[in-house]
């Protein structure tokens, strides 16, 4: 679905983001991206869009390049940004506005996620919370039915119940010929949603690889003291213990945290690319 080539793009000479960069996003998947502050994931999900353009390398969606911007490729990918700005019109007359642009736009489905946030349809945005508008712009772009769509930090600004609803309502319109990325800071929120992991520090890809080939490498679980522990390859300590994830050599079953695996990968990268071969 999208695929960069050895992408290169930089702000300026001093300011290199990304060099000889290469990823590919398949469809039937919900990808996780995640990285600190400043890694580039909001850049990244630019260069697949369109948005920006690589200085060298290549970026296509469907096999076409995303410089082109063509109909084809812009009715098919939809990007939801981390600040949404709405226009002052009630939802249904944004709808009359924007959802043409999309041919397989669900009407049937906007509602049903307009219900399921509580929104009213007949209400002004501009008079709605920022976690009203955000639940707006999250039924629009789930309804789209685009083959690709990117959200950036979905879950700021969404209370406890707007977030589980937000789980439910992108995992039924996920399928075989969709993807869906969601590149996010809040990774306790989208845990039980993200199918594929994606983690970018320091302009590097350092793990692309799905929940059950993760789960197949390594071992998640709490322990009361390391001491004995001697295959323990990284830890951290809660006051419920330590989390630690060892190598799972026995094929034993385990939850991936995706925090700890964050902080494992970023500060281990070597260790990484060695079990998983990047």
């Amino acid at each position: 679905m999208i695929e960069l080539k050895n992408m290169n793009f930089a702000y300026s000479k001093k300011k290199k983001i990304f060099e000889d960069l290469s990823l590919t996003i398949e469809g039937g998947h919900i990808y996780g991206l995640l990285g600190k502050n400043g890694a580039g994931k909001t850049t990244l999900l630019k260069l697949m869009t369109g948005l920006r353009f690589p200085q060298s390398g290549s970026s296509t969606v469907f096999g076409i390049d995303t410089k082109k911007r063509s109909v084809k490729m812009l009715e098919e990918i939809y990007f939801l940004p981390e600040e949404i700005w709405l226009p002052d019109v009630q939802v249904d007359g944004y709808l009359k506005m924007y959802a043409n642009s999309y041919p397989k736009f669900d009407h049937e489905l906007f509602k049903r996620c307009l219900t399921e946030f509580e929104i009213n349809p007949e209400d002004k945005m501009k008079k709605m919370s920022f976690g009203q508008r955000k639940k707006v712009a999250i039924s629009f772009a789930l309804s789209t039915q685009c083959k690709i769509l990117i959200m950036d930090e979905p879950t700021n600004g969404l209370d406890i119940p707007s977030k589980g609803q937000f789980r439910k309502l992108a995992a039924e319109v996920i399928s075989d010929d969709r993807c869906i990325i969601l590149s996010t800071h809040q990774v306790r929120d989208l845990e039980s949603l993200i199918d594929t992991v994606i983690i970018l520090d320091e302009s590097r890809i350092l793990l692309n690889n799905t929940i059950e080939q993760i789960c197949n490498k390594l071992l998640f679980k709490t322990l009361m003291t390391l001491e004995g522990q001697n295959d323990v390859i990284y830890s951290e300590f809660t006051p419920r213990g330590f989390l630690a994830v060892t190598p799972n050599m026995n094929g034993m079953d385990s939850k991936v945290d995706l925090e700890v695996l964050f902080n494992m990968t970023t500060q281990n990268p070597n260790l990484i690319k060695q079990m998983f071969n990047h």
